[in-house]
């Protein structure tokens, strides 16, 4: 009851309002969040801090920035939600927040591909060399299945193109990148698709911010062959693996394209299965299935194969995980 009062509390008045109407599109920094609400930074600082404090709003750091967002869980989540459904949908201040807020998100998606379009000089050359990237999602889509997932984790997102190929299936998704830029262009690309429960986190694919056994499934999305040390990313990626939870990787199969390691910076020229194998076993789990998709029929040009990986716990381990799971609720 406390809680709900608190949130209560912390929502009745017309700036926190205005605040979490904008906060439901979702996530933004201080000086985005002053320039839609046309206020001084410390009032805003302060609002967003007592909402905080009463689970109305998370804040997260992400370099230099800290974002804000609608809380999503506990009661603080429940009561913000609720308010943001009773706003009045022609209220006139609430729709000039909302043209403030649309010319916020049209400036970062300008930046997005300006950034994306430099990034993505040699990209086309990379893409020309395999096979085309809708046949590459539809395979992994059929790894994957249509049964529902509690929660997405894709590691190394880059434009989020997994968080939008797999949010219909999660009832939330989050997506890790250490580049700052290239989440911009994954939280671009998710607004644009109104994906509100889809979110960016800037983060370390060797420590991931999350407890053991948070995620029901994980997806690796042509990242392993930019890495120093994969298998340390795929033990850390076990680790919030719940026991019954599925890892999907999709890279690069082994080739002889040196060029990739200076104009592409891959660090790797490919991944083996057997490799893939070997590091998955170390970190407490196996393959269950393969796939490789050929290259593009080229005599003039050597192709890139790609591989696509789904991984789970072994059989046996996950039912120990269940056998050690009802003893120790017998014994409570």
């Amino acid at each position: 009851m406390e809680d709900l009062l608190k949130g209560l509390r912390a929502g009745a008045e017309s700036t926190r309002l205005r605040l979490l109407f904008i906060l439901s599109h979702g996530e933004f920094n201080v000086t985005e969040v002053t320039a839609i609400l046309a206020q001084s930074q410390p009032r805003v600082s302060r609002h967003l801090k007592l909402m905080c404090e009463a689970g109305l709003v998370d804040r997260h750091k992400e370099g230099s920035w800290v974002l804000f967002r609608l809380s999503e869980s506990g009661a603080g989540a429940a009561v913000a939600r609720l308010i943001v459904d009773l706003l009045p949908a022609k209220d006139e201040l609430l729709r000039r927040d909302a043209e403030r807020l649309a010319s916020i998100v049209e400036a970062r998606q300008r930046a997005a591909q300006a950034y994306f379009s430099w990034v993505a000089r040699h990209w086309d050359k990379i893409r020309s060399l395999h096979v085309a990237e809708a046949e590459v999602e539809a395979a992994l889509a059929g790894l994957i299945g249509t049964d529902k997932i509690d929660l997405l984790l894709d590691l190394g997102t880059g434009t989020g193109r997994m968080l939008e190929l797999f949010a219909p299936l999660a009832r939330q998704a989050v997506g890790i990148d250490q580049s700052r830029e290239m989440l911009g262009v994954a939280r671009s690309n998710i607004e644009a698709r109104g994906l509100r429960h889809v979110q960016v986190r800037q983060g370390d694919l060797y420590s991931l911010p999350y407890p053991t056994g948070f995620a029901d499934l994980i997806t690796i999305h042509q990242v392993l062959h930019y890495l120093d040390d994969p298998q340390r990313a795929l033990i850390e990626a076990a680790r919030v693996l719940r026991p019954d939870g599925r890892l999907a990787v999709v890279d690069l199969a082994p080739h002889e394209l040196e060029f990739l390691r200076e104009s592409a910076a891959h660090r790797r020229l490919g991944i083996s299965n057997d490799h893939l194998g070997q590091w998955l076993k170390r970190a407490g789990l196996e393959i269950v299935e393969h796939r490789l998709l050929p290259p593009p029929v080229d005599p003039a040009t050597p192709g890139l194969s790609v591989s696509l990986w789904l991984a789970r716990v072994p059989a046996d381990a996950r039912r120990r995980t269940r056998q050690a799971a009802t003893m120790e609720l017998a014994n409570e």
